[in-house]
C-alpha cells in the first residue's frame, strides 16, 4: 500500500478539540455549589450575593475551560454566550420573585367577595371590604382615556407616516420623542393646573386626561413603527390604479397594519393602567361605589393599592388587601398583554397559499 493511501485514511485534524453539549450545564452546577460553599464559608446570609458569585463563577469557569481545550477564539464566543445567559437570569430572577410574592400574599384574602364589594363603611384598619369600586374605577378612568389617546396617536403616527415632511413634521416628531419620556407626575400636575383655573373638584375624567397623554406618545411611537413596515409597493399598486391617497390609507395600509397597531395600543393601555401618581392628584380617591367620573371623586387600583399600604402600617387587614389588589392589577395587566398577542396573530398579514 502506498504512502499516499495511507495519508489519504488518516483523519481529518482541520477542526481542533471541542467541549461537549453538556459543559454549560457541568460548569453551571459547579459555579453554584461553589458560590454556596462561598457563601456559607464567609457567612453571607443574602442569596441574591450568592446568586452574583455563582454567575460571577459561571463566566470566568467557561472561559478559563473553554481557552485550554478550544483555544481563546472559541472561549471569547463561549463568553459573550455566558454574559447573555447571566444577564437573562438576572432580568427574569427578579421578575419571577416578585409574581411570586405577590401570589403567595395576594391570595390571603382574594376571592368573590373580595371583588364584589366596596370599602365602603368599613375602616381601612378593620377586616373586610373590597376593590369593586377601585375597579370600576379603573375600568373607567383607562377606557375614556384609551378613547381619548388611541384615536389622536394614531392618527398622529399616521401624519407623520404618509404626509409628514418638512419643518412642522420634525417639531412633532420632537414633542413625541418629548412627551415619550414625560413623568406622569407632570401629566397630572398640568391638568391639576387646569383645574384650579376652571375651580373644579377632583373627578375621575380629570385622571383619564392625565392618563391620555401619557399613553398617546406610546401610541404614536408604535404605530409609526407598524405604518413603516407597510411594503410601498402596495400604496404605489393602489395609487396607480387611480386610488386617493387617503383611501389608500384607510383600505390598504391601515388593514395592513392593524394587528401591530392595536397591539401598541393594548400595550399602552397595559402601562397607564399602574400609573397612580397623576389619579392621586386629579381623582382623590373614594372608599364608595362612583360609576360617574364625571362628577366626584373616584378610587382606581394603584390608588387604593397606595392607600391600604400606607395604612398597613397598623393594620394587617390593609397589609392583605393591598396584596391582594396588586395581584389583581397584575392579571389585568397580564390580560391585556396576552388579548395584545392574540390580536396581533390574528391579524397578522397570512404568507404562501
Amino acid at each position: 500500500m502506498s504512502t499516499a493511501a495511507v495519508t489519504d485514511k488518516r483523519p481529518s485534524t482541520l477542526r481542533g478539540a471541542s467541549l461537549p453539549k453538556w459543559t454549560p450545564w457541568a460548569i453551571a452546577a459547579g459555579s453554584v455549589a461553589a458560590a454556596v460553599a462561598i457563601g456559607l464559608g464567609t457567612g453571607l446570609d443574602s442569596r441574591v450575593q450568592w446568586g452574583l458569585i455563582a454567575g460571577l463563577l459561571f463566566v470566568l469557569g467557561t472561559y478559563v475551560i473553554a481557552a485550554r481545550v478550544e483555544g481563546r477564539r472559541q472561549a471569547k464566543d463561549r463568553i459573550a454566550t455566558a454574559l447573555v445567559w447571566v444577564a437573562f437570569l438576572l432580568a427574569v430572577v427578579p421578575l419571577a420573585s416578585l409574581i411570586w410574592a405577590t401570589v403567595q400574599r395576594g391570595t390571603e384574602v382574594l376571592d368573590v367577595y373580595f371583588l364584589t364589594h366596596s370599602m365602603g363603611v368599613v375602616a381601612d384598619s378593620e377586616p373586610g371590604g373590597g376593590i369593586y369600586h377601585a375597579i370600576l374605577g379603573s375600568l373607567e378612568q383607562v377606557g375614556l382615556a384609551t378613547l381619548i389617546g388611541a384615536p389622536i396617536g394614531i392618527l398622529t403616527a399616521i401624519y407623520l407616516v404618509e404626509y409628514g415632511r418638512g419643518s412642522l413634521a420634525k417639531a412633532v416628531t420632537f414633542f413625541v420623542d418629548v412627551m415619550t419620556g414625560i413623568p406622569s407626575i407632570v401629566a397630572g400636575l398640568f391638568i391639576l393646573s387646569l383645574m384650579l383655573m376652571f375651580d373644579m373638584q377632583p373627578f375621575g375624567f380629570a385622571g383619564s386626561l392625565a392618563l391620555a397623554i401619557l399613553m398617546m406618545p406610546v401610541v404614536v411611537r408604535s404605530t409609526e413603527e407598524m405604518l413603516k413596515l407597510v411594503p410601498n409597493e402596495l400604496r404605489e399598486a393602489s395609487l396607480a390604479l387611480g386610488v386617493p391617497k387617503w383611501r389608500t390609507i384607510l383600505k390598504v395600509v391601515v388593514p395592513t397594519s392593524i394587528g401591530g397597531i392595536i397591539t401598541g395600543v393594548m400595550l399602552s393601555v397595559a402601562r397607564i393602567a399602574g400609573e397612580t401618581a397623576p389619579v392621586l392628584l386629579l381623582v382623590f380617591g373614594n372608599p364608595f361605589i362612583n360609576a360617574n367620573p364625571f362628577e366626584g371623586a373616584q378610587a382606581s387600583l394603584p390608588l387604593y393599592i397606595y392607600q391600604q399600604y400606607s395604612q398597613s402600617a397598623g393594620s394587617q387587614a390593609a397589609y392583605d388587601r393591598a396584596w391582594a389588589a396588586s395581584l389583581t392589577l397584575i392579571a389585568f395587566v397580564m390580560i391585556l398583554n396576552l388579548v395584545a398577542r392574540g390580536i396581533a396573530r390574528w391579524k397578522a398579514p397570512k404568507t404562501g397559499r
